[in-house]
């Protein structure tokens, strides 16, 4: 559960080097390396704790983005008066590093080793609000040209438990984008629609403990810590819809992009050969990835209530770590699940 809380709240995607290896792709360290032993396990600490959160970014992109920006909908609303406000919960069964199997080696981060790992599902709830701006243009069948505006809130707890302390900011975040009307839903015809939409996480630090025996270092504690940490996404989508009645289907394709950074910094203490206590830090890390995104919505409709499914795909990109993890790449392809009530005029 520790863990499981460090991911969703807080996990961030680091720069990446040129040049491929055999690990997770990176040929070298990216923690700098130190001729004393306190220095080499400091290493091994700052490397680990870089290729987790390298790991894990991509799991919390798709935590925030999801599909669909508003769960069953391919149609622009209908203009000034109506409007759609809607709670989800996004959710996939993740990949997320076993950190307390982690132990820091006396050679340091080199060669590359594999992180364990164990299945666990990830996700952030969230809210959406859609207002309608513009109906369109008339055409025998349909409008064309609606326009809608999109806002968003994500919700991240602030925790400190199990030697665990996670401090956002601000617990809820808010996003804002738009949707453009190719053709409104009527009788006969599908609703059409492009949309935009930004959301990010709030500024995040968070900081773990874990305490272990080694025989070269004797009893020892790693205190690891991410701090500034920014999570930025913007996604676009162009989405279809028609509803049947009591049901409806949406399908959609599209582009996410994620921006983040932080600071990571690892800090060992321990006992031998004699007490030591040493930090290494990989300061204002950043990269970029952008992946696909595919996704099927049903929903039921109950009068002004929609309730909605949704199971989506996200693939692509490349994001390289010097350790491999046993589960497999950081950019590995991931199937997400959300669940959610929109209500609307």
């Amino acid at each position: 559960m520790k863990t499981a809380f460090v991911i969703a709240a807080g996990c961030t995607i680091l720069a990446a080097a040129d040049v491929h290896g055999q690990g997770g792709g990176l040929a070298s360290p990216a923690c700098p390396a130190g001729t004393t032993q306190a220095q080499r396990v400091a290493q091994d600490a700052c490397q680990q704790a870089y290729d987790v959160y390298q790991f894990m970014a991509p799991q919390l992109g798709t935590a925030i983005v999801g599909g669909n920006a508003t769960l069953g909908q391919g149609s622009t609303l209908g203009g000034l008066g109506h409007f759609s406000i809607g709670v989800r919960g996004n959710a996939f069964k993740g990949d997320v590093p076993d950190v307390q199997r982690f132990t820091q080696r006396s050679a340091g981060a080199a060669p590359a080793t594999t992180l364990p790992t164990s299945s666990q599902f990830v996700g952030l709830p969230a809210a959406d609000l859609a207002i309608g701006l513009f109906a369109g243009v008339p055409l025998a069948l349909t409008n064309v040209g609606g326009l809608d505006l999109l806002l968003s809130a994500t919700y991240v707890p602030t925790i400190d438990q199990n030697n665990v302390r996670i401090t956002p900011d601000k617990n809820v975040q808010f996003g804002y984008g738009g949707r453009l009307g190719l053709l409104s839903e009527s009788l006969l015809v599908p609703g059409v629609s492009v949309t935009y939409l930004k959301r990010d996480l709030p500024v995040t630090t968070i900081a773990g403990t874990a305490q272990y025996t080694s025989t070269a270092t004797g009893p020892t504690t790693a205190n690891l810590a991410i701090t500034n940490a920014r999570v930025n996404t913007s996604a676009w989508r162009v989405v279809a819809s028609k509803s049947l009645i009591f049901f409806g289907l949406a399908a959609g394709v599209g582009q996410d992009k994620y921006d983040q950074s932080a600071d990571i910094s690892a800090t060992v203490s321990g006992t031998l050969p004699v007490p030591f206590a040493q930090t290494i830090a990989v300061p204002a890390t950043r990269q970029t990835l952008t992946r696909t995104n595919y996704f099927l919505d049903a929903s039921m409709n109950i009068l002004l209530l929609k309730l909605t499914a949704e199971v989506g795909q996200v693939s692509g990109g490349t994001v390289n770590t010097y350790n491999a993890f046993q589960s497999g790449r950081a950019d590995a392809g991931r199937t997400y699940f959300a669940v959610g009530a929109r209500l609307g005029i």
